[in-house]
């Protein structure tokens, strides 16, 4: 049986044990699967165990960065992402799916990106690695970024964007909300963006200019920018899917699985009970 769990500063709420473990047994693995909230300031004192512990292990935030130092080799997105979010603990071998889960979620909403104009709102930890696959596939990119000092930073490391200080009201194919406005304390509302006008909340204008409006939040399930894109008959698509994709990349990681697009949409399926 196979021993894993997920850590994070606070995952006493977290998806992943139930995800995981409903995966793991269509997959036809028994496995135990704990969720460990770690204070940062015990995170150095307690990693080691983590290895000792757990067959693998799951990261979330604030750790992805932090795992990187206790591992032997950190492999594709990993390394571009600066991020590891899946661990093989005997091999130290560090993994990141979130990108993976990204572009199969948008595969699988029948979401296509390759030669489409795509706006990106938010540059941080998710949307940086929204950015690169969306590159990776051929979409012609525009990023909007509050933080100017980031949004350099990410310009120089990946290029092939169009880094924008203010956003102007024009068509785009996609709008991806990648700021994590909308969710917890901020439920209700929508990213704020610079323009020629000042500082305005992403709203119909800009909205009704595109084709498809693309938010990485999952709770609530349609937030307000969804709830905007749908009153104006634009195809939304939340970030729950994403969540449970990159858990399906994590455990074909764990097996040793070569990961089937059809075989992870049919489990997600089975997973919302028969819904997308």
């Amino acid at each position: 049986m196979l021993k894993l769990c997920v850590i994070g500063k606070d995952v006493s709420q977290s998806q992943s044990p139930a995800m995981h473990t409903f995966l793991l047994h269509k997959m036809g693995a028994a496995c135990s699967y704990e969720a460990v909230s770690i204070p940062p300031a015990e995170f150095s004192a307690r990693a080691e165990a983590l290895f000792e512990t757990y067959d693998a292990f799951n990261v979330t935030i604030p750790f992805k960065g932090d795992i990187m130092p206790y591992l032997k080799s950190i492999e594709g997105d990993a390394k571009s992402f600066g991020a590891v979010n899946t661990v093989l603990s005997k091999e130290r071998r560090g993994f990141n799916t979130d990108g993976l889960g990204f572009m199969l979620m948008l595969e699988n909403a029948g979401v296509n990106v390759s030669g489409k104009s795509v706006l990106v709102l938010g540059t941080g930890g998710a949307g940086r690695s929204c950015l690169k696959k969306l590159m990776e596939r051929g979409a012609l990119v525009s990023a909007y970024e509050r933080d100017t000092a980031r949004l350099k930073a990410v310009y120089e490391e990946f290029g092939r964007f169009t880094p924008l200080s203010e956003v102007e009201a024009k068509p785009y194919d996609i709008i991806f909300n990648c700021t994590g406005i909308g969710m917890h304390n901020t439920v209700g509302m929508t990213p704020s963006v610079r323009t020629a006008a000042g500082e305005v909340p992403v709203g119909r204008e800009l909205l009704s200019l595109c084709d498809t409006a693309v938010d990485l939040i999952y709770v609530p399930a349609q937030s307000e920018f969804l709830r905007i894109a749908a009153e104006l008959g634009k195809k939304t698509v939340n970030g729950a899917s994403m969540l449970f994709y990159q858990a399906y990349y994590a455990d074909c990681i764990y097996l040793g699985r070569t990961p089937d697009a059809a075989e992870a949409k049919g489990y997600y399926i089975q997973y919302q009970g028969g819904k997308v």
